[in-house]
């Protein structure tokens, strides 16, 4: 013990008049103890000239800058334990919107603003259907940044987006990427389809639920909500729900606390040439063959058929000899997911439609009344 003291007095001796032990003095400044200590200013390594960022750098760094007053780390208490997720502000009132899934079944929401302030949210609605929820926090003495949104509809494959989020509960992390692919679908899990959904590879992961998808620009596209992965982390395919369906949506989350949607009650398949081919239909003809319909449907209601046989493909068995949906209030159906999208953005619960039907080798036009989702 004493003699660690004099160490310390010496090193102390040593500093200030430049004695020697060992080392090398310049100027009265030890640059070396004799057992090896460095206790000298070691000055740092050189740096290069400062960078200077690109045109479209500058532009990252100013969206986000411009759009993370706006963003909010969520926090929630759930009955099994606690998650987290992210969400955006929508308005002054303070409104926020993030996913369904994010916020369904939490007892308490808090929400992290990027500044550091940190409130209580109450859920004001939800849509699991659409995968979308609002919340909202008490926006006295609160300074609200709103989003701003595009019309997803003229958003194209390969333009470049950014994301911002809360992945693995790295706070307001941004990353960047470019739209892969559009109208793609979901099934969530109440075995309903997510419809036109946005496919990004900008890197998504668990935390970046309910955070927006950007454009350069800085306006919100989408709704980040689900990854393909098998090990839950960005895997390059990543899907947002476009901005259309949440301005469509959400105003009916604030108003009604919910957003019900339109219930057909079939189950369908893209018409295949396979099937073409089995049942001698038109070689150019397109549409939704119905595999099934549930009883009490709307479509069981309306009379229409499911398939009650099936054929041997290269691809495996296809069902055939159902009714085939080729229009709906005469819009052409070349897909299921057109029907999917077709319903969710255009349709409500007790409107009737008008179904053009391909039915023993000729159309047939059908009246349907819509019901909400069971």
């Amino acid at each position: 013990m004493i003699k660690r003291v004099s160490v310390i007095v010496l090193v102390t001796l040593i500093l200030v008049t430049g004695i020697i032990i060992g080392g090398v003095s310049v100027n009265g400044v030890v640059d070396v103890l004799a057992q090896g200590g460095i206790v000298s200013d070691v000055s740092m390594l050189p740096a290069g000239a400062p960078y200077q960022l690109n045109a479209n750098e500058l532009n990252t760094a100013s969206v986000y800058q411009r759009v993370i007053p706006s963003v909010v780390d969520i926090s929630v208490v759930m009955r099994n334990g606690s998650g987290s997720g992210t969400g955006f502000v929508i308005d002054t009132e303070g409104h926020i919107v993030t996913n369904a899934h994010v916020v369904d079944g939490a007892s308490y929401i808090q929400v992290t603003f990027a500044n550091g302030t940190t409130t209580e949210a109450k859920l004001i609605g939800s849509a699991s259907d659409s995968d979308l929820a609002v919340v909202r926090v008490d926006p006295q003495g609160l300074t609200l940044q709103p989003v701003t949104f595009a019309d997803s509809d003229l958003v194209v494959i390969g333009q470049e987006t950014l994301a911002i989020g809360n992945p693995f509960g790295q706070d307001f992390t941004l990353t960047t990427g470019i739209v892969s692919a559009l109208d793609r679908s979901l099934r969530n899990e109440d075995s309903f389809s997510l419809p036109e959904l946005i496919q990004t590879d900008a890197a998504i992961n668990p935390g970046n639920s309910g955070g927006p998808l950007l454009d350069l620009a800085g306006n919100v596209i989408g709704v980040n909500t689900a990854i393909v992965s098998e090990t839950r982390s960005a895997s390059g395919i990543g899907f947002a729900i476009p901005s259309n369906t949440v301005r469509r949506v959400v105003p009916y989350l604030i108003q009604y606390g919910k957003f019900e949607n339109s219930w057909l009650g079939i189950a369908g398949y893209t018409l295949s040439t396979a099937q073409i081919q089995a049942m001698n239909l038109p070689s150019d003809l397109q549409g939704v063959m119905i595999s099934g319909v549930q009883q009490g449907s709307p479509a069981g209601q309306a009379g229409l058929r499911g398939t009650n046989q099936a054929i041997s493909t290269p691809f495996g068995r296809e069902p055939v000899g159902g009714d085939i949906i080729t229009a709906i209030n005469g819009e052409p159906m070349q897909s299921i997911n057109d029907l999917i999208a077709y319903l969710s953005n255009n349709t409500l619960p007790g409107e009737q439609i008008t179904l053009t039907v391909w039915r023993s080798n000729a159309p047939v036009d059908i009246t349907v009344t819509l019901q909400a989702r069971p």
